[in-house]
């Protein structure tokens, strides 16, 4: 496996036989989640900017060299969405009084993000369907990941008031 394959399957996540979304997903969420207990938030956003931007070309790459468009196998888009997601939720849950906020807030951004990122709805499955290339693969995850967070950021400030 080259480096380009290495980096779009997010080390192999995204050549699950079954569901390589979702376990590319669930790779990006316990990475996250790991990398946010050494590292600050912002170096997490940095990150995320970096494979976004890394993810369009090299994505590009993959895709002239078999010409094709949006391998299943292809989740590093899932990884950025997912560490979007992530981060609204930690930064909410940080602010939360209540027991579980953060396991809640881990739990919520996974499933808020594979909704959106399944579901498509509104300007994200324009997204996936009329925009070519790396830009148009990452571009719909990127805001399946903000819906998702935001959803999350809904979720937790709800049970705040609830609780």
């Amino acid at each position: 496996m080259d480096l380009n394959r290495l980096f779009i399957t997010f080390g192999g996540s995204g050549l699950a036989p079954k569901a390589p979304g979702t376990a590319g997903s669930l790779a990006a969420l316990i990475v996250g989640v790991a990398l946010l207990q050494v590292v600050p938030m912002q170096t997490l956003f940095m990150l995320t900017l970096a494979i976004t931007i890394i993810g369009v070309f090299e994505i590009n790459k993959y895709e002239k060299a078999t010409n094709s468009h949006d391998d299943k196998s292809i989740v590093i888009d899932e990884v950025a969405g997912m560490w979007i997601a992530l981060m609204f939720a930690i930064a909410t849950a940080e602010k939360m009084n209540y027991a579980y906020a953060y396991e809640i807030a881990i739990v919520g951004s996974f499933a808020a993000f594979r909704l959106f990122d399944i579901w498509k709805p509104s300007t994200i499955g324009v997204i996936d369907r009329k925009v070519k290339g790396g830009l148009g693969v990452m571009g719909d995850d990127i805001l399946a990941g903000i819906a998702g967070g935001l959803l999350t950021v809904v979720l937790l400030i709800g049970l705040e008031k609830i609780l």
